[in-house]
């Protein structure tokens, strides 16, 4: 037990929101919970009528291909992470029909002691065309869905370098988050394993180890909360660390991620960073100071455009933005490499 305080509710929203309103929530840069977003649902009626339903529901039309599933023993209590001396993932992985993954989840609901298991991050549109024509998000028509289904799990903290609206068809999750600043209070675990793609917080916030990792009290201080059930939605704005928390037998989320503002073209920051890292972080103190100067005023322009005092036609890579001018530098770096 620790004496941090409990996080504070997410800011909610009655929806179903239209475009503008979306906008504005968007412009505030802080999560908030829709609440009734996808309530018109087909899949949010049969959720609602129970977990024969839903599974039946999704098991209506034969899936296209097959699908990841992970599993882990319920010694992990839910939680898909590291074994203790970080070597390997606390789970395993397999494929196979999706059909088959449903009926396993469904046959666990009643199993009072199952093992944890999911499907995460698949493409619906190439899984469930069906599913996908039926139930639409009418803010995002042009941003692939992805399902996240399983029994009572838990996700680590981690963020996404994009924006997300994700939308509770079955079941209740639970979101914990954090604003992108706390990454130092975070603790992020390795680069090379990982089990969601970016490192994780190696904070588990619902028993976090303080004399471990003591510098996670100051981003319990700015903590949210937010709950979804069946038909509730939330959108999380780029860059927050949110922990998942599925809490129901069966529990189905489908999000939509998307990068509003980035030139067709540009570079992947995830890769930048690791090319940082490699560039940068073993230089001495004295030469990473040159460096972040560098930076600051050719990536994050902290005296303006870098570029205006160079004629058009002298701009070269520092120039305005074009697929061209990406494919440019994309072959500078290979052959520099």
């Amino acid at each position: 037990m620790t004496d941090l305080p409990a996080p504070r509710a997410t800011a909610e929203m009655a929806g179903p929101v239209d475009d503008a309103r979306f906008a504005a929530i968007r412009a505030g840069a802080q999560p908030v919970v829709l609440r009734g977003q996808v309530a018109d649902w087909p899949a949010v009626a049969a959720a609602r009528a129970g977990d024969e339903a839903i599974v039946a529901y999704l098991s209506r039309e034969p899936s296209v291909r097959p699908v990841q599933a992970i599993a882990a023993p319920p010694s992990e209590g839910g939680r898909f992470f590291y074994t203790p001396d970080l070597m390997r993932l606390n789970f395993m992985r397999g494929s196979g029909r999706f059909e088959l993954f449903l009926k396993d989840l469904f046959s666990a609901a009643t199993h009072p002691q199952p093992p944890a298991m999911a499907v995460q991050s698949e493409d619906l549109p190439s899984l469930l065309p069906a599913f996908v024509r039926d139930n639409r998000l009418a803010l995002l028509p042009d941003v692939p869905a992805k399902i996240w289904i399983g029994n009572r799990i838990k996700v680590g903290t981690h963020y996404d370098a994009k924006e997300n609206v994700a939308a509770c068809v079955a079941g209740e999750r639970r979101f914990t988050l954090f604003p992108p600043e706390h990454i130092v209070n975070l603790y992020p675990g390795p680069f090379e394993l990982t089990p969601a793609g970016i490192p994780v917080s190696m904070v588990d916030p619902h028993a976090p180890d303080l004399a471990r990792y003591p510098r996670f009290a100051e981003a319990a201080r700015d903590a949210q909360v937010g709950t979804l059930q069946p038909g509730d939605a939330i959108y999380i704005p780029y860059g927050w660390w949110h922990a998942v928390e599925s809490l129901s037998p069966i529990s189905m989320l489908v999000n939509y991620w998307w990068t509003p503002g980035q030139p067709q073209g540009i570079g992947s920051p995830y890769e930048a960073l690791l090319h940082a890292i490699l560039a940068f972080r073993h230089l001495p103190p004295e030469q990473k100071a040159v460096w972040r100067g560098i930076i600051d005023y050719y990536v994050f322009e902290s005296a303006g455009d870098p570029s205006a005092h160079l004629p058009p036609h002298a701009k070269g890579v520092i120039g305005p933005p074009s697929p061209s001018l990406f494919a440019q530098m994309k072959e500078i770096i290979r052959d520099s490499l």
